[in-house]
């Protein structure tokens, strides 16, 4: 989630900038489409090794039978062919020739659901369906699949690994490439899952009232043994999201999940508390459940060592140590690694298609750390990917950077010819300081609720992204929100707070909210997905405090769909701004480099002099020469790829074996300060922390 540090602040009297609506939306896939010379056979199994296995029903040719007849035994004859020809021709169909297709057929009336196709291994288990089709879970649990646009979800588990699946007819399948500029992003965020936030799952920190953040938390937890310790954190791993969730989210018309992930998914080191690698597990989970509904997903990486921006939710509040101080530097070491681990697993062939985008820091302040220094960052974690993944379309993801809540404009015209570098905003109304009491039960001027909340996002955010898509990139609105107001229980902290709006009894209740107020935040949503033009809500649930309820309604995609404030189909937000008399939409085109095409991955030297690594200085710290430093002789942590017990297909989780650099490790005899502690301002340099040491 973003900070309380406001990006966009209620303006007084908002100007009326240059602004864009968003594309229309574009033609999806027909699901598996069958063979022309096959198209009446029936059923069809999705994977090859299920084929193999005839139907309990086939009518299968025994020795004896041969005796009969000769009409009866060319009836057999051919009866044989038939499963010849499921056995053998369609497992070449589906692994071959659909497998490898990127090319999609687009279904005019929206329907692209295939007939529901059960496993011959497991009769009642099916590997693909559509609306109304039974989805059983891996522990063996069943629910209904509900999509009314033409989505569909695909699942073998012999065939893990399987792309075919779409969550909508308008986004193309996940085995097709996504055409920034062509196709339409409609996306939600999966926050507070693995890293925590108070306000997403208040009743773990109303246990331990003490708790501030994570770091507190897992102290606490820690020493109780009683409740189970930090494994507690465990089970809100595999409990807060299901898969359910994320058949609702392509059902309600996204087709993108972010997914903010903590660096302790890879290791800790001595004196962070935090429960290591355990989340790991589940992130898999994640990302293979993403898989079979057909979404993709941004990876988040959401915490830095030493904290980004000393906000609960980069793990530790009230210090940042990242790029900034005397460990600043020594901090930095250690995301770059981490960035590079990520990076030799989601560039895996498995899962290229399901994360084509990686966010490499969340919210790291930019005005702490000054502009220079952290582009610097950036640019070396660019070309340590780039070193991994190669240049140009299809190789590794998209790489986003924060623009670290100092704005989209300070970002036009840096980084020129970077390779697939997006560009990430978190415009929030909720974090100014102000107390947003206009009414939004009121008309809007496009005769819908909403008072003046829809017009003010339009003429805040749309010219502002629409003058970024074409000054620096692919811009991504990974934050936005319903919250007008600085409403909702721990939305600040789980410390004291006087809200600025009076009103948060109101609503912090949705229950009492008359439907007027839900079409006022419903125009409004709508509005504020076509001013961001690649919007991502914060988030899709929002945990129930201790007595039951939920405590922050205005932050829940979940529950505004449910109960009539969000809308459950996102395209209505097309044309918005311009019906509230706003316009100056991005017209969807790119420069050839920004979408990995020419020129991309040939960044000018002058750029790359100007921001050297390391950094030319730390903001209250000094010379990176003379901070503390860690030494490149460690082991590298890789991360474990997923076991399957259905199929003996493995993957290693290391893309590049030609990248064999060691990690950083503290220096032998160092006295490192204190990396997550208050901003030293020791004396440099210090004894044995140095390279010239």
């Amino acid at each position: 989630m973003s900070s309380p540090v406001p990006e966009d602040s209620v303006p007084s009297t908002p100007p009326l900038p240059e602004n864009d609506a968003l594309n229309g939306t574009q033609g999806g896939d027909d699901a598996l489409p069958q063979p022309p010379t096959l198209a009446n056979l029936t059923p069809l199994g999705t994977s090859p090794r299920d084929s193999l296995t005839p139907s309990a029903d086939a009518p299968l040719v025994s020795e004896t039978e041969k005796v009969y007849d000769r009409p009866i035994f060319l009836y057999a004859a051919a009866a044989v062919v038939a499963v010849i020809v499921l056995a053998v021709i369609l497992p070449v169909y589906f692994t071959v020739i659909k497998h490898k297709n990127n090319t999609s057929t687009g279904n005019p009336n929206g329907s692209n659901n295939p007939s529901p196709t059960s496993s011959p291994n497991s009769p009642n288990t099916l590997t693909t369906g559509g609306d109304g089709s039974t989805v059983t879970t891996d522990n063996g649990t069943q629910f209904t699949y509900h999509n009314l646009f033409g989505g569909f979800w695909v699942w073998n588990p012999k065939d893990p690994f399987n792309d075919n699946a779409q969550p909508n007819s308008w986004t193309p399948p996940l085995n097709t490439t996504w055409q920034w500029g062509v196709d339409q992003l409609y996306g939600v965020n999966i926050g507070g899952w693995f890293v925590l936030e108070p306000f997403i799952s208040p009743a773990l920190f109303q246990k331990y009232p003490d708790a501030i953040d994570e770091w507190t938390l897992s102290t606490l937890m820690a020493a109780d043994t009683a409740s189970g310790g930090l494994n507690q954190l465990e089970q809100h791993y595999d409990t807060f999201v299901t898969e359910i969730d994320f058949a609702e989210i392509a059902g309600a018309g996204l087709n993108w999940v972010r997914l903010p992930i903590p660096y302790w998914a890879i290791d800790v080191w001595e004196g962070e508390p935090f429960l290591p690698r355990t989340s790991w597990t589940y992130i898999l989970r994640a990302f293979q459940w993403a898989r079979k509904y057909g979404l993709r997903v941004v990876v988040d990486l959401h915490t830095a060592p030493g904290s980004q921006n000393g906000f609960n939710h980069s793990g530790k509040q009230g210090v940042y140590n990242f790029l900034y101080g005397t460990m600043g530097y020594a901090n930095a070491q250690r995301m770059v690694n981490y960035i590079r681990i990520f990076t030799e697993f989601f560039t895996q062939p498995q899962y290229a298609n399901v994360i084509p985008m990686f966010g490499i820091i969340n919210e790291a302040l930019v005005g702490n750390i000054g502009q220079d220094t952290l582009t610097s960052f950036y640019l070396e974690s660019y070309e340590v990917m780039r070193a991994i993944t190669g240049t140009g379309e299809g190789k590794g993801a998209f790489i986003t950077l924060s623009d670290g809540i100092g704005g989209l404009g300070i970002w036009a015209g840096t980084l020129p010819n970077v390779d697939r570098v997006a560009l990430d905003t978190h415009p929030y109304f909720a974090f100014g300081g102000q107390a947003n009491t206009a009414p939004i039960n009121v008309a809007a001027p496009d005769g819908q609720m909403g008072g003046t909340w829809p017009a003010l996002a339009c003429t805040s955010w749309l010219g502002s992204t629409a003058t970024s898509q074409t000054a620096f990139g692919v811009t991504i609105s990974g934050e936005y929100s319903n919250g007008i107001n600085d409403c909702g229980f721990f939305l600040e902290g789980t410390g004291p707070y006087t809200p600025a709006n009076p009103d948060c009894a109101f609503w912090n209740d949705w229950q009492d909210w008359d439907q007027n107020t839900k079409a006022g935040l419903l125009n409004f949503g709508l509005a504020s997905m076509d001013a961001l033009g690649n919007p991502f809500f914060w988030t899709w649930k929002i945990g129930p405090m201790a007595n039951g309820s939920i405590g922050a309604p205005l932050w829940s995609y979940q529950l505004g769909l449910q109960n009539g404030w969000i809308s459950p189909d996102p395209r209505k937000s097309q044309g918005k701004c311009a019906a509230l008399g706003v316009t100056g939409e991005f017209n969807g085109t790119y420069l050839p480099w920004q979408t990995g095409g020419g020129g991309a991955g040939n960044v000018p030297a002058s750029v790359s002099a100007s921001y050297p690594w390391p950094p030319a200085t730390i903001s209250g710290g000094g010379v990176p020469s003379v901070l503390p430093q860690y030494t490149l002789t460690g082991s590298i942590s890789t991360l474990p790829p997923p076991t399957f017990t259905a199929t003996k297909v493995t993957i290693d989780g290391w893309y590049d074996t030609g990248d064999t650099l060691p990690a950083p490790t503290p220096m032998p005899g160092c006295a490192y300060p204190n990396a997550w502690g208050p901003v030293t301002q020791l004396p440099v340099p210090i004894a044995g922390c140095t390279p010239a040491a």
